[in-house]
């Protein structure tokens, strides 16, 4: 409609001034019509110059607004102006202005209050833009660092080189833990990386939280649920050793440091005396058995990675266990999800932890009627995963944030280092150990191997 009008008003316009330019035609020359001649001359002058204002001035209403627009001015008011072909326009050009102005003004206040979060959250944040310049760097981040305010990222390669080592050989969407000696204060950092891009512009966004205290927290809390179970087994095992050393010195005195004779030991006492003897010698044996669990816990060597076919790593133990799945009528599939599917272990440590996990599966299908235990194997997004799965009796809810403690067992004779061996064989190859159990149902252990490209250098052997 705005466009018809303006339409309209520039034809009317031309055709005017088509008709003025035929009458000065047709009098052209004349001289009794000189007067006329000059009138008309005039008139077309006029009209040339009422079409260019026309124009004109409709081309700077239009410019006017559209560069308001483009450098925020929103001091213009369109409504004053008395441009008759968009006079109609105005109004509508006025709500437009007021609308931008208001989404400006949301838009600060969104981006002040997300400042405010990102000052206040105890995460520290930093952006770098175009992998130097810092656009952003949060108070937690500064008193995370301790450094001052930088804006450049060569800043933090100086002074903090392990950080940014750490953040250059980190792929988007990674996190890793980081070592920081900062003030002769050793400080270790949960650091992740991502990448995005804004306007054709590459920013990285890296998050640090400082977890010493959490895992201080989580190790104190370890600790104390390890001493609570080595307490409870040693006491187990001093208990009858110190009653039955009371016993034998009943036996052997009449009154404190005043032995017996001889001839007062008959043959009864003998006997008690041997069977309390052998008693005290099979708890000191259990207890020498004990120690040498923790032991063996704690001396595991460093592995010695290499490439190995899953296949065949499944077959060799398969051939291992295979008498006592057939003593026991127990069903044993390998599944692998490609015949040249690999991990990056030691051979040994790996088989041990297969082993151990087989054999707590071949103990938790013992009374089944239809025995089964699954050793498969997949590619899940950047991990090899390799699982024993069996429909056994399961591991209860509440037993299984314990079953990784060292000497926790749910099994009246176990002895509950199996587990815990497991899960620190797979700590050694940067790799971790999940369990999920529906009772009665199905059982799984998961092994999650890092790929090769991802395992820490001092990790591959050379």
């Amino acid at each position: 409609m705005i466009l018809k009008r303006f339409s309209v008003l520039v034809i009317l316009r031309v055709a005017l001034l088509l008709a003025t330019l035929i009458g000065f035609a047709l009098i052209f020359g004349r001289a009794d019509l000189f007067f006329n001649q000059i009138i008309l001359g005039s008139l077309i002058l006029l009209q040339v110059y009422e079409l260019i204002r026309f124009v004109t001035q409709t081309n700077a209403e239009l410019a006017k607004f559209l560069l308001s627009i483009k450098y925020s001015d929103f001091t213009i008011n369109f409504s004053r102006s008395n441009h008759s072909a968009f006079k109609a326009l105005h109004p509508a050009m006025q709500e437009i202005m007021e609308a931008y102005q208001q989404v400006k003004i949301e838009k600060e206040a969104q981006y002040q209050y997300l400042r405010l979060l990102v000052k206040y959250l105890k995460v520290g944040i930093i952006s770098v833009k175009d992998e130097d310049e810092i656009t952003l760097m949060n108070p937690p981040a500064l008193a995370l660092l301790k450094t001052g305010t930088y804006h450049h990222w060569k800043n933090i390669q100086l002074n903090r080189p392990q950080l940014s080592q750490a953040v250059e050989n980190m792929q988007d969407g990674e996190s890793r833990l980081v070592e920081l000696s900062i003030s002769g204060e050793l400080r270790r950092l949960s650091v992740q990386l991502s990448r995005v891009r804004l306007l054709n512009e590459s920013y990285q966004v890296i998050t640090l939280h400082d977890i010493e205290d959490e895992i201080n927290r989580s190790e104190t809390k370890a600790y104390h649920k390890l001493i609570r179970i080595l307490t409870h087994e040693i006491m187990n095992s001093v208990t009858p050793i110190s009653s039955l050393s009371e016993t034998l010195l009943m036996m052997l005195e009449d009154k404190p440091g005043i032995v017996k004779p001889k001839e007062q030991l008959g043959d009864d006492y003998l006997e008690e005396l041997a069977y309390s003897l052998r008693t005290i010698q099979k708890r000191t044996d259990g207890l020498l058995s004990f120690v040498e669990d923790y032991r063996r816990l704690t001396k595991v060597p460093q592995p010695q990675p290499q490439s190995l076919i899953v296949e065949s790593l499944f077959n060799s133990v398969s051939q291992l266990m295979r008498g006592e799945f057939e003593k026991l009528g127990i069903d044993l599939q390998t599944q692998c999800e490609t015949q040249d599917l690999s991990v990056f272990a030691d051979q040994r440590q790996l088989e041990q932890v297969l082993i151990n996990l087989l054999t707590n599966s071949i103990q938790a299908v013992a009374h089944q009627p239809n025995p089964s235990i699954i050793l498969r194997a997949s590619q899940q997004n950047d991990k090899t995963v390799l699982e024993v799965a069996d429909n056994g009796s399961g591991i209860p809810d509440d037993k299984l944030d314990q079953i990784f403690i060292p000497f926790f067992s749910t099994k009246e004779k176990g002895s509950g280092i199996g587990l815990s061996l497991s899960q620190h064989i797979m700590g050694l190859h940067q790799g971790s150990i999940r369990v999920q159990s529906h009772p009665g149902l199905e059982t799984v252990f998961s092994l999650a191997f890092p790929t090769k490209t991802d395992i820490p250098s001092e990790f591959v052997a050379p």
